[in-house]
């Protein structure tokens, strides 16, 4: 397995021998997603690159909608997102692939909407979570390319919900009613939303 050490400048990694891998995502309770992630300040590295391949990896051997580098055990601002359709959320419609690094998200109005997420750090559990309904956000690609995009709806649940993981937030911190918070197979005995783990 990878062994990274995140610095406020680079990363470094040793002990890698395949390029590709699948890592272990952190669980609740794991002291290291609580922590705040440092910014990247150098793109386009080999070591850039090998994270993301292997947040893309674990991303898709979950069948996640998305990945923070934390909660792989990397405290940096990088989280990727998105899919053409997702057996986690077969009701959503698709949410383009995007890398994005050192995020800065605005929302746009005040709008907020209740809505139902899981998440790989607390596999087989779901709650209903208020979030901004729009949003621009801002960053950086793998290459240092600054782009922004404004969105809505399930797309904007995803940057918010992952760009949390940040800032050391898991989704159940930011849920008013923990009534609407249990596991996914009795939420949903219908089949109605695929398991998490």
């Amino acid at each position: 397995m990878s062994r990274w050490r995140a610095s406020a400048t680079s990363l470094s990694i040793s002990a890698k021998s395949d390029p590709a891998m699948i890592r272990d995502v952190l669980r609740m309770g794991d002291a290291r997603l609580l922590r705040v992630s440092r910014p990247v300040e150098a793109f386009d590295s080999p070591e850039l690159r090998a994270l993301l391949t292997d947040m893309r990896d674990t991303m898709a051997h979950l069948d996640g909608a998305g990945l923070a580098a934390p909660q792989i055990g990397v405290d940096l601002r990088v989280v990727i997102f998105g899919f053409e359709s997702s057996p986690r959320y077969p009701e959503v419609g698709a949410v383009p692939f995007t890398v994005l690094i050192n995020p800065e998200v605005t929302p746009l109005g005040n709008d907020e909407e209740d809505g139902w997420e899981g998440c790989l750090s607390l596999p087989g559990l779901r709650g209903r979570v208020p979030r901004h309904r729009a949003l621009r956000y801002a960053g950086f690609d793998e290459q240092g390319r600054r782009f922004e995009r404004e969105v809505d709806g399930f797309h904007a649940r995803v940057v918010q919900h992952e760009c949390d993981h940040l800032d050391g937030l898991l989704y159940p911190m930011r849920m008013r009613d923990l009534g609407k918070f249990g596991f996914t197979d009795v939420l949903f005995p219908d089949g109605a939303v695929a398991p998490d783990d």
